[in-house]
């Protein structure tokens, strides 16, 4: 009896190798080969033809009609800001998170939504569809118009495809979908990029929306190879603890919106719910004011969000610790060199914590400024005054530089009842705020004797 032949495929690049070795040697990654079994080299070749047969002829590029891609919202409205204003006709979309996190469900209700101006199909291999309609009439759907599909066979899921011609297609999930052209276990690499290819070339040529829901892995990446990322047209990820009830769902790529755009919802009994005013979220309630508290206006996409940023400095002995959560470490231990040899301010013996309220991870350089003001406000005990804010990329020479957008940072705070702003010199607006004083710096060490006048 044959025995079957083991290859070793890359989930990064999706090259093959005959034996494992700790380097791939195609794109160089390191640990990134997993065994499978070789696929007959003549059922490539025929995918691999009949993707060439349905190429189109060579245009040139001023001759191609181009127009704005129409858009169909939702009903999500913070979803629809994530992926640009709705889907897109053709368009493949992967989203992918935490089990549990609640992506099925959003992708239910925006399907419900959708069903009363398009034909839509829910295709599910992880569920039945007795699980499906359960969960739709917890959550109070009609699903009336919602066509439902359990089944994993790719070539079964292309001719329903074909048979229902529907508008909008959900996929869940894409690690599922196997194919009987090869001979690898469903989830593989070989199987996750064939299946995500035929599924997407489905699309593009019949012009029906597809939304891919992807696994991920321990350390929160999408599974399978990378080259799933880069097939599909936009990629989404859903971010959040599991205990607690907001979700945050942020466009990590988007050929037809802008990238790093932030939904963010509130999971209800009646389903993920759109929440209109974020910074509530990411902003502490105190009856008074705390040492060490300094409200940042952050740019998410398009958006402007105000997050508390809290720092804690306490006696460390001789090994003092830097923690931060949301904030990037690294810049943490930059910004306390900074204070110390610029504003005099010495935390070397002193253990520092960061923390940004509400699980929001900041990325931006424009918190620098907030970060230092509310290390140096723990440190003296002495808290901001109420309604204040601040933002600014702070340098190693002391100087306080621009953030982007900084007008609209500004009138943000002032819509939300913000009274007080230190922001970098370049932001100053040329016609002031109505309620929002604001004092413009050019140093770290003027920013902490505005600090300490007020």
């Amino acid at each position: 009896m044959a025995t079957s032949k083991t290859v070793y495929t890359c989930r990064e690049c999706g090259g093959t190798s005959p034996k494992w070795l700790g380097q791939c040697p195609h794109c160089k990654a390191w640990n990134t080969l997993e065994e499978g079994v070789a696929e007959p080299a003549a059922g490539a070749a025929k995918n691999r033809f009949q993707a060439l047969a349905k190429s189109q002829p060579v245009a040139t590029l001023s001759e191609i009609e181009a127009a704005d891609v129409e858009r169909s919202p939702t009903g999500q409205e913070e979803l629809d800001r994530v992926l640009g204003g709705g889907i897109v006709p053709g368009g493949v979309v992967l989203i992918g998170g935490d089990p549990g996190i609640g992506k099925s469900t959003l992708l239910l209700q925006a399907l419900d939504a959708l069903s009363q101006q398009m034909k839509v199909l829910y295709v599910t291999g992880e569920e039945s569809g007795a699980q499906v309609a359960l969960r739709s009439r917890r959550l109070g759907l009609a699903g009336d118009k919602v066509r439902v599909l359990a089944e994993i066979n790719l070539e079964r899921i292309v001719a329903t495809l074909d048979a229902e011609q529907p508008a909008f297609c959900v996929i869940d999930s894409i690690q599922t979908v196997y194919s009987d052209q090869l001979t690898s276990a469903p989830g593989s690499v070989a199987q996750v990029r064939e299946c995500a290819a035929q599924l997407t070339r489905v699309a593009k040529t019949g012009g029906c929306s597809m939304v891919f829901v992807g696994h991920v892995t321990k350390e929160g990446a999408l599974a399978g190879p990378r080259v799933l990322e880069h097939m599909v047209d936009t990629v989404l990820y859903f971010e959040g603890d599991t205990h607690s009830s907001f979700r945050l769902v942020r466009a990590i790529k988007n050929r037809f919106g802008a990238v790093n755009e932030i939904g963010v919802f509130a999971m209800t009994e009646k389903g993920l719910k759109g929440v209109s005013n974020p910074s509530a979220i990411f902003l502490s309630t105190h009856g008074e004011q705390v040492p060490g508290a300094c409200v940042l206006v952050t740019l998410e996409g398009t958006r402007p969000l105000l997050v508390e940023i809290q720092a804690l400095v306490d006696s460390g002995g001789p090994s003092p610790r830097r923690l931060s959560v949301g904030l990037d470490r690294d810049r943490l231990a930059m910004l306390l060199a900074v204070l110390h040899r610029h504003a005099g301010v010495s935390c070397m013996d002193q253990d520092v914590f960061v923390n940004a309220v509400g699980g929001v991870r900041i990325g931006e350089p424009a918190a620098d400024l907030a970060v230092l003001l509310a290390i140096q406000g723990s440190l003296r005990g002495r808290a901001l005054p109420r309604g204040f804010i601040a933002f600014g990329e702070v340098g190693l020479a002391g100087e306080v530089r621009p953030a982007p957008r900084g007008q609209e940072r500004l009138k943000e705070a002032a819509k939300l009842g913000f009274s007080i702003a230190v922001v970098p010199k370049a932001n100053a607006p040329k016609k002031p705020i109505e309620g929002l004083t604001i004092h413009a710096v050019e140093r770290i060490e003027e920013a902490i004797e505005v600090v300490r006048g007020l």
